[in-house]
């Protein structure tokens, strides 16, 4: 996800968008760059304070693109920071999204002597265009056939030195909106850095163009159909429109889920086999089939997606797994060697545990492997290969769509390493077909989110909660009573439900709520006798369960509805509404989600 802004107009441009970039720097921090239309283009790693402290006296014109980068394709340095250009440095692109034929693209464009600087994807685009101009074709007619040549999703926002005043913009797949001001026309990826100019917009619907000048805008189709549309006004402020229009990130990112699921998975199933195609893991594809074991580590939400991932890997891959806290790991003396498979799961890639962990399985002859959501990072450097969420930035505290990420990115290393190993092709195929549905069956539980906040006020003000759970939601119990503690300081635990007459049952009585996570899957008898076993000690339940399953509701005192799916995927529907559960109590109670007291985002020492 990451932050572009374009302006054309009569005043100086570099101000306006450094201002604007400034307004974006949520959705992106690995790197930043602009691009002023007849001058030339600064660029920086890091926030867009960095980019502040270079020299920019030369960038004077009044039209310009910026671009925020969120790494996906190529690590975060000045020379993959957006804007690109071509090899005569004529079409300059920023772009969110993913370009998936950039590889066969960018070897065709080579072959008639294009000159790459970047390892992005992005890159191919510039060039692409430019061919096309140099055949003859008009700059709009140019960026309209380079668009119908590439595949993927895209953001993207083009400027060409000829014709310093035009803009282009198209949308497919990423958010585009067109600011319509007085004298002067504006694009970006949400209305953040508009809003601060006009709040008169345009948003763009997939697979249609954009092009302003200072006084004029249209709209057309990427089949050149002109589209007429009305223009829409905006009364959010600035802030509200970096949230999407939701009072917290934390609900924008739980609201995400199913953009999430489907940039973790695109490009990455192939339907016919059955297989799973991770390109981050072809280098050591050949490897990974002498695997004998995995040793997974990771800390707090990313330890807890680690458990799910033991389950799905055991079962489905057939490989002993083990999961391990990485503040823990550092300190035993973990039987290691060249047929171990170390995987570290972390949102950041800065984990200082986690990292350490990796780097004492390197030292042991281990493959090293990471599920991360950050390109460039210190844990994505130093392993031997991995795989990228492309979940976007997450700016609450306490995870939630990387969480979700996490989940789904297992779910492929599984059907990766299980179709190596004797998962047949019909399993395969049922296996990418409901990851497939997973997005809108996330979208219905979001829909019920009215139901989940009635719930939530319900419970608001307890003082302690118990979250149960079994199998593969075992570990969702852990992470919901996690999500609970941390934004609404309710002390909460998370238990195996077949614990409960190990101790916590003698904690319940009528002030003590259960959790309990009870789906139609192979153990959901067990969990409907450790909910009686609740309601014997007059413990109030509250119960997640399977759509239609009306049996529930006689044992607990509330339930909230979940779709089914296969049960090794059930863990990314049944964290949804305990994030929302967790969400609305905190709100209920008064507390900021989005910055838990004395808790922070990365954890990078020890």
């Amino acid at each position: 996800m990451c932050g572009i802004f374009a302006y054309t107009g009569s005043k100086e441009a570099l101000p306006i968008l450094l201002d604007g970039l400034t307004s974006l720097e949520y959705r992106g921090y690995d790197s930043a760059g602009i691009y002023i239309s007849g001058a030339d283009a600064v660029k920086s790693v890091g926030a867009v304070e960095n980019l502040k402290k270079k020299s920019m006296e030369h960038l004077h014109g009044t039209s310009g693109i910026a671009h925020l980068r969120w790494a996906t394709h190529g690590e975060p340095t000045e020379v993959n920071a957006h804007p690109h250009h071509d090899t005569a440095q004529q079409v300059w692109v920023v772009h969110n999204g993913i370009i998936e034929n950039f590889k066969e693209l960018r070897e065709s464009l080579q072959a008639t002597g294009a000159q790459f600087l970047s390892s992005t994807d992005t890159e191919v685009v510039a060039h692409l265009i430019a061919r096309h101009i140099n055949s003859g074709q008009s700059f709009e007619e140019a960026v309209t056939t380079a668009l119908r040549e590439v595949r993927g999703t895209y953001g993207i926002v083009v400027s060409y030195a000829l014709e310093p005043d035009k803009i282009i913009a198209a949308r497919l797949g990423a958010p585009v909106v067109v600011g319509l001001g007085d004298g002067e026309n504006f694009i970006a990826s949400d209305p953040s850095p508009i809003l601060r100019h006009t709040k008169d917009v345009l948003y763009l619907f997939d697979r249609e163009i954009a092009v302003i000048t200072p006084t004029s805008h249209s709209i057309r189709t990427l089949e050149s159909v002109p589209v007429l549309r009305e223009k829409e006004t905006i009364d959010w402020e600035v802030e509200q429109a970096q949230k999407g229009g939701y009072d917290h990130f934390m609900l924008k990112e739980i609201m995400e889920g199913p953009e999430v699921v489907i940039n973790t998975v695109r490009g990455r199933c192939i339907e016919d086999t059955g297989l799973a195609r991770l390109g981050g893991l072809e280098s050591v594809a050949e490897k990974l089939r002498d695997i004998k074991r995995i040793n997974i580590v990771g800390c707090g939400s990313a330890y807890y997606a680690g458990l799910v991932g033991e389950y799905m890997l055991e079962e489905y891959a057939g490989i002993p797994t083990e999961v391990e806290i990485g503040s823990e790991f550092r300190y035993r003396k973990p039987i290691i060697d060249s047929e171990t498979l170390m995987l570290a799961v972390t949102q950041s890639g800065e984990t200082a545990d986690t990292l350490e962990a990796i780097r004492e399985g390197k030292r042991k002859g281990a493959l090293t492997l990471g599920i991360v959501n950050t390109v460039g990072s210190t844990i994505a450097r130093e392993t031997d290969a991995g795989i990228y969420n492309h979940a976007g930035p997450e700016i609450g505290v306490a995870s939630t769509k990387a969480f979700i990420s996490q989940l789904t990115a297992f779910a492929l290393l599984t059907l990766f390493l299980g179709r190596q190993r004797g998962i047949s092709i019909s399993t395969g195929k049922e296996i990418i077909e409901e990851i497939n549905r997973l997005p809108e069956k996330i979208a219905y539980i979001l829909e019920t989110k009215d139901r989940i906040r009635e719930v939530a006020r319900k419970y608001a003000h307890v003082r302690d909660f118990l979250y149960m759970g079994r199998k593969y939601n075992y570990p969702i119990a852990l992470e919901g009573a996690l999500k609970l503690k941390e934004v609404s300081y309710i002390h909460a635990e998370g238990y195996g439900a077949g614990e409960m007459k190990h101790g916590p049952l003698a904690m319940i009585d009528e002030n003590f709520p259960t959790l309990a996570i009870a789906l139609n899957d192979s153990v959901y008898e067990k969990v409907v006798s450790n909910i009686q076993e609740v309601k014997a000690r007059r413990g109030p339940v509250v119960a997640i369960a399977t759509e239609g399953n009306t049996d529930v509701a006689d044992l607990a005192d509330d339930v909230l509805y979940i779709p089914e799916t296969l049960e090794m995927l059930s863990p990314i529907l049944s964290i949804v509404p305990l994030q929302l559960f967790a969400y609305y109590i905190a709100v209920e109670r008064g507390f900021n989600v989005d910055r838990p007291r004395n808790l922070a985002k990365s954890v990078t020492v020890e």
